[in-house]
């Protein structure tokens, strides 16, 4: 079935689709087409930052994947939740808004990648960005993207800074500014209370142009090439199958799964692997699949002494206000996120940058995830059974490599996951001496009238030994995988300075798959910043320095 002719073709509607069928379509003669496998963000309870914990896990908007049997977590298949639905991942996740370090942009251009450096790349930071409580060089006002700080109301949030402070470390005002390490509060994508996904920010306000059309619910089976060059892409959506034309260009924006399972379904990647399950190989590009990074953590868990964490809010009667309160006007607790102060810290003295990040969370992950309790009604209640304190800890620049590959030649067959979590016994150290760190910091006197007992890892997990086995069953993703369609100048690089697939004209790839080596910190504002790049490659080729293909 025909399915039209377009100058460009997007496929994935996640983060960085929606910059692009925004950007791309901003010129009125430039027809655009969006394909989404999900549908459209029309549930409401999303949008409600506390919401997420719950929601994440519920299946909705959601690919459901799980990585296969990771061999060093005792074989283990971690749940790896991405967005299926318009605005993607930033539909259900977190909405923390952390660029990174400088130090990571400056580190791809000496990798032999022009024109990513942190100079180069934070204009476009600063272009989506419409920050509401800061104004300064490094920050933007006039962007789709609502960022706003944080403003949880729960002291515990100020102890843990405080605590940092009493630790030796600095207290970061911004995480985004002129320093990254220290202990301070995130920034978050919230506008009024609610969830500003990619999809609310960047495509709510481009769906009226007649020249951008979105296919939701269309499964993207391959890129049609021919004599080298990304004529279209082949989809299906309902029970039929679709052949879009580009007449200029295809961008892969499906995300981290999603980019290489494409080109490897389209002949592009290992012909090994390719022949292992029955596709023809149209151009051999053996780093298709690989590079595979995410940020490994786990959590530090103690009991309070005192009814302080975020327990008494989530009594299903005050839960119940408190989502009808968000609702109607924006405000109160439910439009904020649990896990609100966070630092950036090193390992070692003899580091640099920041190898550790951490997120704060005065409440314990079972009531993250919204376990609603009832009321006392007259019981005695015990403060320690309910009330506590979550650090999630991990290595910001993890060295394990993993793979996406594919499962059949069946688009429809969903690909295999390796992760290969702590692989690299340089990740198992890093994350041991976070624990050890954050151990030493709620030990101080901030923290003295409020914590009790550790929880996890536990008092007969004390040694780094002794920690590092309990790794084992308790580590866990961030969320934050990448790099599984390197941007590089080796043999293993699959695309370009410029995002071009190597061997192909016509087709780019441009969503967090193309990270050489993963940011420091949530990875959801890099995304956006890479389809800016992206789109300025596209639509700008002279000023950026690209050629065409």
């Amino acid at each position: 079935m025909k399915g039209g002719e377009y100058d460009y073709i997007v496929v994935g509607a996640g983060s960085a689709g929606c910059v692009l069928a925004n950007r791309l379509s901003a010129e009125p003669t430039t027809r655009v087409l969006l394909i989404e496998a999900g549908g459209r963000d029309s549930n409401t309870l999303f949008r409600l930052p506390m919401l997420m914990g719950r929601l994440m896990h519920s299946g909705i908007y959601n690919w459901q994947f799980h990585t296969e049997p990771e061999p060093h977590l005792d074989g283990r298949k971690v749940f790896w939740p991405r967005g299926k639905v318009l605005g993607g991942s930033s539909t259900i996740n977190g909405m923390i808004y952390v660029r990174g370090n400088p130090a990571d942009y400056d580190g791809w251009e000496q990798m032999g990648l022009p024109g990513w450096s942190y100079e180069k790349v934070l204009p476009l930071f600063k272009r989506s960005e419409a920050h509401v409580d800061r104004e300064d060089s490094f920050h933007g006002r006039t962007g789709e993207l609502t960022v706003r700080r944080a403003r949880g109301a729960n002291a515990m949030f100020d102890a843990y800074m405080e605590a940092g402070q009493q630790a030796g470390y600095p207290f970061t005002d911004d995480f985004n500014g002129a320093s990254q390490e220290g202990f301070g509060r995130y920034d978050f994508t919230i506008r009024r209370g609610w969830r500003c996904s990619a999809a609310t920010a960047f495509l709510a306000p481009a769906t009226k142009r007649p020249n951008l059309t979105i296919a939701t619910r269309a499964l993207a089976h391959r890129v049609l090439v021919e004599g080298g060059r990304a004529v279209g892409v082949e989809y299906r959506r309902g029970r039929n199958v679709v052949n879009a034309k580009a007449v200029r260009e295809v961008i892969l924006a499906a995300g981290v799964v999603g980019s290489p399972h494409l080109l490897m379904l389209s002949g592009i990647g290992d012909a090994e692997h390719l022949q292992e399950h029955g596709i023809a190989t149209v151009h051999h590009l053996p780093g298709v699949g690989r590079n595979v990074q995410d940020h490994v953590d786990c959590c530090l868990v103690h009991e309070c002494r005192e009814p302080v964490s975020l327990r008494e809010n989530l009594r299903v009667d005050r839960m119940t206000l408190g989502v009808l309160r968000a609702a109607m006007f924006g405000t109160g607790f439910v439009t904020t996120f649990p896990y609100e102060s966070g630092s950036f810290i090193r390992s070692s003295k003899d580091l640099e940058v920041p190898d550790i990040q951490t997120h704060f969370m005065p409440a314990t992950e079972a009531t993250a995830n919204l376990h609603w309790s009832v009321p006392a009604l007259g019981r005695k209640r015990n403060v320690a059974d309910e009330h506590g304190t979550t650090i999630r800890i991990g290595p910001v620049v993890p060295k394990s490599r993993g793979r996406i590959a594919l499962r059949s030649g069946d688009p429809e067959d969903s690909p295999r996951i390796h992760a290969n979590y702590l692989d690299d016994r340089r990740d198992v150290d890093t994350a041991v001496a976070g624990v050890q760190l954050m151990r030493e910091v709620m030990a101080k006197p901030a923290f003295a009238a409020t914590i009790g007992r550790e929880l996890e890892p536990g008092p007969e997990n004390m040694t780094d030994a002794q920690v590092a086995k309990w790794l084992v069953d308790a580590a866990m993703t961030t969320l934050h995988p990448v790099g599984s369609c390197k941007m590089g100048v080796d043999s293993e690089a699959v695309v370009d300075a410029e995002l071009r697939v190597r061997g192909i004209k016509a087709l780019r790839v441009a969503d967090a798959s193309i990270m050489p080596v993963i940011t420091r910190g949530n990875t959801n504002a890099p995304t956006i910043m890479i389809a800016e790049k992206a789109s300025d490659l596209i639509l700008n080729p002279s000023a950026t320095g690209s050629a065409a293909s």
